[in-house]
């Protein structure tokens, strides 16, 4: 059985992510999550300019 990975609910990093290795998650953190982005170059991504991401990293899309 796969074991879900832990995401910050309020910024949405996975905590596992080696870019977010010293981040805290302020508001705890959940396994209910739903997709998955890896946003590279967050300057040049529309994506991660959306969604408000401004580091490079792994982000789920939907957190419960």
């Amino acid at each position: 059985m796969a074991v879900k990975r832990e995401v910050c609910k309020k910024t949405k990093k996975f905590m596992d992510d080696q870019n977010f290795k010293n981040h805290k998650a302020p508001s705890g953190t959940t396994t209910n999550w739903q997709g998955r982005i890896y946003v590279v170059d967050p300057d040049k991504s529309d994506i991660a300019q959306i969604m408000g991401l401004e580091e490079k990293g792994e982000y789920a899309i939907k957190v419960r």
